[in-house]
């Protein structure tokens, strides 16, 4: 139920012609306390039409107001206070949540259109690493959103499959490295020939040629090349699977930058009939200082192609093929340049529709203070890191609750739930120190404290052993429910916030918020009492479970009903 479009359609009422509908709606505040009322309406700006002081006009239009829909209306100093019927919001909250479960906060937005995510996109031989943490939760979270509010996301695994490094890792394997290594541990061995490369190569500048002469084979469909290309990348994809299972992340599409060989021709004629290519000190660009840009470069004076003729490639090759309304790329702010130019390219090529292409930039992670960097070899890796986390939450849960049943099952679900809630409850955009520690703690601000109000929730419906009926009048007198209540409203417009921001913090901070409500209800309410409300306040419990789970769910993050 929209309660304050019901104080904007109250408040219009009254004020006739001086100010339009939209104009009301975007002046309605939220007080910071309930006892201010529940919404909020300033009359600085109607001092001038109606030659009045703003206190005036308040107590005046709060004389006109028909408050029969709500519990009172007055006038504090310059603004009108609505408070609103308590029992009635109680009731058709509480009612919709029961009714609608897990449908609840679920809207048509989107009206089915279809919105490719590039996201995660490790490079092959070289292991996830905490650094694809972020791109591969925010764009399944971002995917969860958006199927909520009605649209049909395809998430892509853009594969770094393909570049100069695989000329750098075949020279380091043949140099350096034996086939039983990288048949017994292959992500590690790869890893570890690559950085010798990167450390070799500061002394033996030559090294970079050879590697650039293997890449030429390897694009020229050499057969050894293509032989070790492709037998690094099936045992990546191997290695991979085992973490995006960790992380209940599956794809609909892996092709990565290898897919789009065969497309980059068509691009470069392309770019080429439109009269867009440019020579430039041997290389061919795209001119676009009209958009305030460095050049694109799209193909070297050798004749390679680089990242961005295949992103041009991608891009159109998913528009031919997905006719998306958006599509997203979740990769990390530093890339801002490389997208914007894209875009520009696109555009320069005719094709509208790169409006509907949108860079989602993120942070970095870093831990103590410094930046993550395979290539210096400073890499902490992503398996380790869940399986850490684990380890962690299992030991707490074993201090705590030392019974519980399915113990294994819920540290993985709490461990693997805080990393991932740690990453999603900061906004998107800033970076943040890695501290495992802090991350599985179970009081803060952190995963395990929301998902353990959700099993205190489910604890309380199990002690009542009784069904919640929601023919009943649903109505929770009781004081500390209501901000419960108000924040149970707004889920809906959370979900859709979260939606146009591409910003999941937006839900991990409502779960926050709510479980912190919650167990503020908690301590204050004899939830179990048997008395005539009993139905009621369990409904609330129920409720809020509900909502939380679902909060949950569009992060990535499990729910245990104990823990």
């Amino acid at each position: 139920m929209d309660f304050k479009q019901q104080v904007a359609n109250t408040l219009a009422s009254v004020l006739g012609e001086t100010l339009e509908l939209a104009q009301i709606e975007k002046l309605i505040e939220t007080p910071k306390t309930s006892d201010l009322g529940d919404y909020a309406f300033p009359t600085f700006i109607l001092a001038k039409s109606l030659h009045k002081a703003p206190q005036q006009i308040a107590q005046d239009l709060v004389a006109e107001i028909d408050a029969t829909d709500f519990e009172k209306v007055v006038a504090t100093g310059p603004y009108i206070n609505f408070f609103l019927d308590k029992a009635a919001f109680s009731d058709q909250i509480l009612k919709t949540v029961l009714t609608e479960m897990s449908n609840y906060g679920q809207s048509d937005l989107g009206q089915g259109g279809n919105v490719p995510i590039d996201m995660s996109s490790p490079n092959i031989a070289k292991p996830i690493s905490m650094g694809h943490l972020r791109s591969t939760v925010i764009g399944n979270s971002i995917a969860k959103i958006l199927t909520k509010v009605g649209y049909q996301p395809i998430k892509i695994n853009h594969l770094g499959d393909w570049g100069t490094q695989f000329g750098k890792l075949i020279v380091a394997y043949k140099k350096w490295g034996s086939e039983e290594a990288v048949r017994e541990d292959p992500i590690t061995n790869l890893l570890k020939y690559y950085v010798k490369f990167h450390q070799e190569d500061v002394e033996h500048p030559e090294l970079d040629d050879e590697a650039r002469a293997w890449f030429r084979k390897l694009e020229g469909g050499d057969e050894e090349a293509t032989e070790l290309w492709s037998w690094f990348r099936s045992e990546s994809l191997k290695e991979f699977q085992k973490i995006y299972d960790m992380l209940d992340v599956k794809f609909d599409s892996y092709n990565g930058e290898a897919f789009y060989n065969d497309k980059m021709d068509t691009v470069v004629n392309a770019i080429e009939s439109k009269g867009l290519l440019q020579e430039s000190r041997g290389a061919e660009i795209v001119d676009l200082t009209a958009y305030n840009l460095n050049p694109a470069l799209i193909r070297k004076s050798d004749g390679a192609t680089l990242y961005m003729t295949r992103d041009l490639a991608a891009a159109m090759y998913r528009h031919d093929t997905y006719h998306f309304v958006q599509s997203l790329y979740v990769v990390g702010g530093e890339q801002r340049e490389h997208f914007s130019q894209l875009k520009a390219v696109l555009k320069e090529m005719g094709n509208d529709w790169s409006d509907d292409i949108h860079h989602i930039p993120f942070g970095l992670i870093t831990q103590g203070g410094k930046k993550l960097s395979t290539r210096s070899g400073r890499v902490i890796l992503l398996e380790e890191v869940l399986n850490d986390a684990v380890k962690l939450a299992g030991q707490q849960i074993e201090s705590k609750n030392p019974d519980l049943p399915n113990k294994a099952e819920v540290a993985k679900q709490v461990g693997i739930g805080a990393v991932i809630f740690h990453d999603l409850k900061n906004d998107r955009l800033d970076n943040f120190d890695f501290n495992l520690e802090e991350v599985v703690r179970f009081e803060g601000e952190t995963g395990p404290y929301v998902q353990y109000t959700n099993a205190r929730a489910q604890s309380i419906l199990r002690k009542a052993n009784q069904e919640v009926v929601a023919d009943d009048q649903l109505v929770v007198a009781d004081s500390n429910a209501w901000d419960v209540l108000k924040m149970l409203n707004n889920f809906p417009n959370v979900i859709v916030r979260a939606s146009k921001e591409y910003e999941p913090s937006v839900i991990a901070k409502y779960a926050l918020r709510l479980a912190k409500v919650f167990n503020k209800y908690y301590a204050n309410s004899k939830i179990l009492a048997d008395d005539d409300q009993r139905n009621a306040r369990l409904a609330l419990v129920k409720s809020v479970s509900t909502v939380l789970e679902t909060a949950l769910d569009l992060l990535g993050v499990q729910a245990p009903k104990e823990m």
